[in-house]
Formats: C-alpha cells, structure tokens, sequence
C-alpha cells in the first residue's frame, strides 16, 4: 500500500519544500520534481514493507522498487574499494539504453557500513501518470513476442546480438538468456538489472534461447530465425558481426516494405547573456525539410568552443564540411549500401571536418585554450534505420510514446570516469572539472579523435531531438519532454510551435548559453508483408562493425588517443574519387571480374578442354599459364569438393560431391566474401543429389568452411566424368 504521509521534496535547493507524490512541479517555486523510481538489486526487498521510508527517503512500492522522496539530495554510494563490484554497470553506460545504471546504494538499518542494496535507476518500469499503485514492469520479451510484428521481432534479435559482446566482455552475457532480465519497452530490448556469468556463454546458447521463440514467431520470419538460431548452434555463424550482417539483410527486406515521412526543423539563439552565437546548426536555422519530396534529410547541430577567438568560426566550418561529405554519402541507392560501411563513412566525414578546424587553428597559430573547436551531434535518416553521430557533448535524444530516451554519451570526464570504472555518475558529476570535454572537433588531428556513429532500427512514429547544452543542462529535456515533445506524436501540434517552445525553455529556464535544437520526425506506418525470408550467412568486412563496443580508454585527456584512422582526403578528389566509397568499390571490383573473367576465357581456349582444331591426343607444344587455385579466386570449370557433409542452398551434399564453378558473380559491395557462385551439381555414388547438373547459388563466405576444397586437376569437360577427376 502507499504512504498517504510520503511527500516529494524539491530538488531546489533554496526551496525543498515538500510536496503531494502526485505534483510535478514544485507548489511553492514551479521546479519540476523528477520521479525516479530505482530497481533494488536483488531477488527481495526484505528490509522494508511497502509505504514504508527507508534511509529518510527511500521510499518503498513493492518488494523490488523504492522512490527517492529526496531526488535533489546525492545518494550515498560505495567506498572505492567496492566498485569492482559494480563495475559491469559503469563499463557499460554506453549501452544505457538498455541497461540500467547504479544510482546508489540503499545502507543497511544499522548503519555501520556503508555497504548496502544496489540501487538501479531508469529499470524499465511503466507507471500510471497520476499514481505510483499502477507501478509494473515492463513485459518479458517471451510474453511481448507473440504480439509484435515480423520487423520489430527481428529488431529484437537485432538488439541483442549488438549487446552479446560488450556483454561477454564484462561477464554478464548470459543476462541475454534469461527470461526474467529480458524486458521489452516498446521496441526496445531492456535488461533489469545484470547477472554474473557462472560460465562463458556461447552463441550456441544464444541460439537455443531464439529457438524457444519460434512457436510464436510471425510467419514472414519464422524460417529465417529457425535457419539463423541453428546456424548459431551449428556454429556456421560463429561470430557477432556475421550474426549482425545476417540480421541485417532481413531488415533490409523488411524495411524495403516501409514508406517513412521524414520532417526536420532546426532553430538557433543566441540566448538572453551572450553576445555572439556560436553555435550552428543544418539544415540553416528556421528551416522546415519535408522528405519527400526532398532526396535526402540530414540534421547537424554544432556547439562552437572558443569564445571571441572562433567558436563560431568553427562550428559553421564542420556544418559546411560534413554537409558535403554526407550528400555525397545519401546519393547511394539504399541497396547498394552497408551499414557498417556507412557508419565508418560518417566517422570519416567527422574527421575530413575536425582536421579542416585543426589546420585553420595551426595556420592562425592557435594553441592550448585559444584554439577553436565545436561539438557536434548529427542525424540521418536511411529508410528503417536512424544513424546518429556525434562528438562532444551536444545530444540525441529519442522520444517515442513509451519514452524519451538519451542516446548519446557525453564526451566529458564525468563520462569518461564512469566508463573506466572510477566512479558513478551521480557522483561523479558532482567533481570539480566534471564538465571538462574529452574530446571535440578541431583541437588536435582526427588520429586522437574517436566519434561515436551508432545506428537504429525504426518501425513506428519517433522524434529525434538534437540539442546542445544550453537546453539539455539541467535535465530540461527530462523534465518537458512528455509535455512539450510528445504531443507531436499524437498529432496535437506541430513541429514549429515545438521548436519554439523548446527555445523559449531554454531560454528562461537555463538561459546561460547559446542553444540550438533539431528536431527530426520520423512517421511509418508497418504493414505485414506476404513472404517468407531466408537466411544467408554472408561474412561482413572485418573493417568495422555495426556496433563498435566501447574502445578501452586512458586516465588522460586526448593526448592519450593515438589510434590512426583512414581519412576522406582533404584536398579536392578527382572524379572518381569524388563518388561515395559505396559506388567506388563495387566499380572496382566489376573491373577487376570483368578482366578476370577475359584471361580466364582465354586460357581456357587454349586448353585441353577446348580443342582448336589439332590432335587432342597430342598435348600443347606450350602449356598455358595457370594461378595457384583457392575458394578465394575461383574460376568458371573449375571444380571443388567436400570432405564433410554440408547443406548448400537447402540441397545437402554427402563426402564427395564434385560442384563444377559455372560463373562467378562480383558482389555490389566492396567484400568479395559476399560474390555469388554459380554451382553445377554432379552425381557422383556417394553424392545426395538426385538431380544431376542441377544449379546452387551461394555467396562464397559459405564455401569458406572445413572441409571444401578446389581441385588441382581439371580434366574433364563436362559433369559426365568430374567423379573420375584425380584427388587433389
């Protein structure tokens, strides 16, 4: 039951003022007052009943969740020497949107140590917008499953097989396979708290755990996730970023169905105490962008460090330069694109911009404080997907109905200690310098630069706030997100007067700096498709990954960072050089097929196996030239084999079948794993096939396997005789 007495006490700290549970702005000054209902770590809360208040301001719902009466006040947190225990949480903050953070610790009655239960802030909880009795947790993602789409299923899938690694990587991967952890909060994958390995999971164990899903698993989908889980237990997909690639392609089909609207809106001010704006912002301020009917919608806001010596100088430079290189990006057709690819195109973008502001303030001689920079937070839509970047700490907030959600990490010490493991956040930004950034654009060369590009997957109405600090300072987005921001979402305003309303909270509330604001709607609307999916184990370029885990940092500022990265030239490119990495490669790659596949013909013309009018029982007076055979540069005639049996496009295969290459296809992406082979099946006594010559097409990662081998010998011309070939 509730505590009738409980009161909620201002976080002002002039004020504090108690208040009814139900207000959310303090009666006395207007201040909001946050509610943060905390996950006890735990399997019961058995140091308190509900409606009682525990440590003068805890207090308590239900056996698992508290609410802090006293949310201006810091919670009490651990001695240094007890963080190990916490340190999964503080690694892993850049995965805040699935995992909840350490807000605390809630002390024992006796308090004589300081140790005590593990507070969790932000579980995924829903609440009744007027009363704390309606409190529950969100459902299980078993429970949630039989009721979502085809899309958002695989979205799940997706969520999970982006968090296996960081996951494993701090010990609690097998947090994924339990039911009970496994929370869904509309289409997102959200973890109560974390569980501590016993021993390594495996992604056969992930496999499994798919598996149980598959009774009620959307028809469209359900044989491509039972294809993926036994791919995972078969170990035929062996790693997280072939899971990934996989997965991927059957979004891609998925979201090929989806027609999204996209509008954009920018507003920028110079604020009530400045003189100069320094910030920036694309498309230029005022601008409303509908798509369609423009091509393309990007969204950049720009927070420009230096004051009077070219803040502003510095944030218009990145918004011009990263708007040319990402229009060059969005000219790719949606199919010829790969997501890690792009999310490494943006970063790229990032650094062509951060080096173009370095060597203006080297040319100007500009050092230490007086060197010009800017932050940078930026967004782009790509049919089913939204691909956020950004450096610095000016955010991106995504607000759905179910929540209003920061996807962004800062890049400032607070931050930084957290995820070294240091520190809680709470505490943390309560240390002098705090604030300090890390990192931004333009105060030393993109080798020590490390910007974060993260993509997400979209099936249903979103908006995407890009804001810098001054109005995300002091939590003004939490506080008026749900009355400001979401009204978009059920239509009863537009995004202009938000824009405006969002600038005039700015101003009043914080109003100590420039503030700049992008707001991106996004609206779709799913519709069951008539298919079915299968699945293909496709290699993605070991270059980079969908989802890049935390890089392990130093105790040091940005001296510390010396890893190189591959930059878009900065002078002018020629015209090839002037088309996207995506249309580069593939062209490449065409070519290099293309003259392959000619010395191929003319070798095989003058071979054994094409007679040119001579006696074919005398051999050639001169042999033809030959290359050293492999799966990696196969050639139309010639043959491979296999040791071990294996399934190739749903046709299973016994030891010793012989596959003559008919034709050997590029693929459109710059990754020769992902060519297409064209297979002529012979019969052979120990082969399954019962259709002799017939045709298998499969991407030549799935020829990478034990087992599969080319033969040496090629003397024979046609499927008749392969059996007799001579071993290799």
């Amino acid at each position: 039951m509730e505590n009738d007495a409980a009161t909620l006490y201002c976080p002002n700290e002039l004020c504090q003022a108690a208040n009814p549970l139900t207000h959310k702005f303090c009666q006395r000054c207007s201040t909001p007052i946050p509610k943060r209902y905390l996950w006890v770590v735990g399997d019961v809360l058995n140091v308190g009943s509900p409606g009682e208040i525990l440590a003068d301001r805890y207090l308590v719902l239900n056996k698992s969740v508290v609410l802090d009466t006293k949310p201006g006040l810091l919670p009490q947190g651990l001695e240094t020497e007890n963080l190990q225990t916490i340190r999964a949480y503080l690694r892993l903050i850049p995965y805040s949107l699935h995992i909840p953070q350490v807000y605390g610790v809630l002390p024992l009655k006796d308090g004589r140590s300081r140790k005590g239960i593990l507070l969790l802030e932000k579980p995924p909880l829903l609440t009744d917008p007027t009363t704390d009795s309606q409190l529950r947790l969100c459902p299980q993602l078993t429970t949630a499953w039989r009721n979502a789409t085809s899309m958002r299923q695989l979205n799940w899938l997706w969520q999970l097989a982006h968090l296996w690694q960081p996951l494993v990587s701090e010990g609690v991967a097998s947090s994924l396979l339990d039911t009970h952890l496994l929370r869904v909060e509309g289409l997102l994958v959200r973890l109560l708290e974390l569980r501590f390995d016993t021993s390594t999971p495996k992604l056969s164990d992930l496999g499994e755990f798919w598996q149980q899903l598959l009774p009620d698993t959307k028809p469209v989908i359900a044989e491509f996730v039972n294809q993926v889980s036994s791919y995972l237990i078969q170990g035929e997909i062996n790693s997280v970023e072939v899971l990934i690639s996989v997965l991927d392609r059957g979004l891609a089909e998925l979201g090929e169905l989806q027609s999204p609207k996209i509008k954009i809106i920018t507003k920028t001010d110079t604020g009530p105490k400045r003189q100069r704006n320094e910030d920036a912002c694309y498309p230029p301020s005022g601008t409303l962008l509908s798509k369609p009917p423009q091509a393309t919608a990007l969204a950049i806001v720009c927070d420009g460090i230096g004051g009077h010596e070219g803040g502003n100088v510095a944030s218009n430079l990145a918004i011009e330069t990263i708007q040319q290189q990402v229009q060059q990006l969005t000219k790719v057709p949606y199919n010829h694109i790969d997501p890690s690819l792009l999310l490494a195109d943006l970063e790229q973008a990032v650094a062509v911009a951060n080096d173009k502001i370095s060597q203006r303030n080297d040319s100007e001689n500009r050092q230490g404080r007086k060197r010009m920079g800017t932050t940078l937070v930026m967004a782009l839509p790509v049919a089913h997907e939204m691909y956020i970047t950004h450096v610095g700490d000016s955010r991106a907030y995504w607000i759905t109905r179910d929540g209003c959600y920061q996807v962004t990490l800062d890049d400032d010490v607070a931050s930084r200690e957290v995820r070294l493991g240091y520190a809680i956040y709470r505490e943390a930004v309560q240390q002098s310098g705090s604030g300090s950034l890390v990192q931004a654009l333009g105060m030393s060369s993109s080798a020590a630069l490390h910007p974060t590009a993260q993509r997400f997957i979209l099936d249903e109405d979103a908006v995407f706030l890009l804001t810098s600090d001054g109005l995300s300072d002091f939590d003004r987005v939490e506080e008026y997100w749900e009355t400001e921001i979401l009204p978009i979402l059920t239509e009863e305003t537009d995004l202009v007067t938000v824009a405006d309303k969002l600038l005039e909270i700015a101003n009043t509330k914080n109003g100590h700096d420039n503030v700049t604001i992008a707001l991106v709607h996004y609206q779709v609307k799913y519709v069951e498709p008539e298919l079915t999916l299968k699945a293909s184990i496709v290699e993605r370029p070991s270059t980079t990954t969908a989802k890049i885990p935390p890089k392990p940092l130093q105790p040091t500022l940005l001296e510390d960072i010396s890893e190189q990265k591959t930059l878009i030239p900065e002078n002018k490119p020629s015209s090839l050089q002037q088309l996207p990495l995506h249309l580069i490669v593939p062209m490449i790659i065409a070519i290099a097929a293309g003259s392959l596949g000619l010395l191929v013909r003319g070798l095989l013309w003058q071979s054994p196996l094409v007679p040119t009018g001579s006696n074919p029982s005398v051999p050639p007076t001169t042999a033809a030239p030959t290359n050293e055979r492999s799966l990696n540069n196969l050639a139309p005639g010639w043959v491979i084999t296999n040791s071990q049996e294996i399934t190739l496009d749903n046709q299973k295969l016994l030891p010793g079948s012989f596959l003559q290459v008919v034709e050997s296809e590029p693929s459109d992406t710059p990754n020769s794993q992902e060519s297409v082979v064209e297979l002529r099946l012979c019969s052979s006594e120990n082969s399954a096939s019962t259709q002799p010559q017939k045709t298998l097409r499969v991407k030549l990662a799935q020829l990478q396997r034990p087992g599969i081998s080319v033969l040496k010998s090629n003397e024979a011309s046609s499927c008749e005789n392969l059996s007799q070939l001579p071993d290799k």
